[in-house]
Formats: C-alpha cells, sequence, structure tokens
C-alpha cells in the first residue's frame, strides 16, 4: 500500500516512528513532497525551537532511508484540486502524483473522502492506518511499535497503552493490549 504521509502525521514522535517502522519491514510504501518535509520542520520549530538541528537530521536521514518517498507535486494537478482548505491542496497533489492508496493525516475534515475517492485515494488517522496493517500482520506491527516504545517506558515508566493513547493511537493501543 502507497501511503502519503502529511507532516501532521511526522510530528509528534510516536506515530512517525511507528509508521516509518511500518514502511522499513515492507508493510506500506511512503511517500511525502519536499513541502510536506518543510512543514513537519516548521512545527517542530514552532513547538521547540531549540531543536532546529535535530529536526534537520531526523529529516535528512528519513530523506536517506526513503529515498524514493519524495514525490513532485505538480502545480496543474494542484491548480485543479479543491479542498476546504486551500494550504492542502498540495498535500492530496503529492498523493495523486505519487499514485497514493491512501493519505494519512489527523486532519481529516480538511479531506473530504469524496472528494479524494474521485482521485482514487482514501484518506485515514494514523491510528486506523496502524490498525489496518494490524488486523493484516499483528506481528509485524508489534515489531515496529516495541522498539518505539521501549525507551520510552523505561524513562518514564509509563504504561505501552498510555503513551500510545497520549500519541492519537488508542485504537493500536487497544489491540496491542488483546495480545499481551
Amino acid at each position: 500500500m502507497r501511503v502519503l504521509i502529511d507532516a501532521c502525521v511526522l510530528f509528534p514522535t510516536v506515530p512517525r516512528e511507528i509508521i516509518l517502522g511500518c514502511a522499513r519491514a515492507g508493510l506500506l510504501v511512503p511517500l511525502w513532497s519536499d513541502r510536506i518535509l518543510e512543514e513537519w520542520r516548521r512545527a517542530v520549530l514552532r513547538a521547540c525551537p531549540q531543536q532546529a538541528e535535530q529536526v534537520a537530521a531526523e529529516i535528512a536521514l528519513t530523506r536517506l532511508a526513503f529515498a524514493q518517498a519524495s514525490v513532485p507535486v505538480s502545480e496543474d494537478v494542484e491548480a485543479r484540486l479543491s479542498l476546504p482548505d486551500a494550504n492542502d491542496r498540495h498535500v492530496l497533489a503529492a498523493a495523486i502524483t505519487g499514485g497514493a492508496d491512501l493519505l494519512v493525516t489527523r486532519n481529516l475534515r480538511d479531506f473530504p473522502p469524496r472528494t479524494l475517492a474521485r482521485h482514487g485515494v482514501r484518506v485515514a488517522a494514523p491510528d486506523a492506518l496502524l490498525l489496518e496493517l494490524w488486523h493484516d500482520d499483528p506481528g509485524g506491527v508489534r515489531a515496529c511499535v516495541d522498539p518505539v516504545l521501549a525507551p520510552i517506558l523505561r524513562d518514564l515508566g509509563a504504561q505501552p497503552r498510555d503513551v500510545l493513547k497520549r500519541a492519537g493511537l488508542p485504537r493500536l493501543a487497544k489491540a496491542l493490549a488483546r495480545t499481551v
């Protein structure tokens, strides 16, 4: 499955690392545009200006790890699109240009399913994507979640379900809890 990952999913860390772990495991093919990566950088800088070097390094490493993920955005395609927020047209244009099956975003209301369906693209929240992957390959998803959670659980003494819920992944948390 080819998945266009919106900037709001690349920041924060937990969903990004789990989804990219699933990509490394071959459970999905990630896609994004240069503009989406720039939005990720700007979001981190707004929240944590002191992390400028860290986010630059994370983006560079992500580009290296997934060299084929970056897709160009056709200005012609973008100009023909209509979405509730015109600033999101580039995201759908990247999904279309990249041949994405799914656009994963936290901003579901900005990407009406009917509009996306006209372009052969579905939309889902990160939790829905990961739950879909979980249903297809529970062991594969668990193998991607565990390394992301391990340092958090060790350092904070938190429960996996609590960490995943705070990260906006409550249904994945529930699925994982049922199989422990």
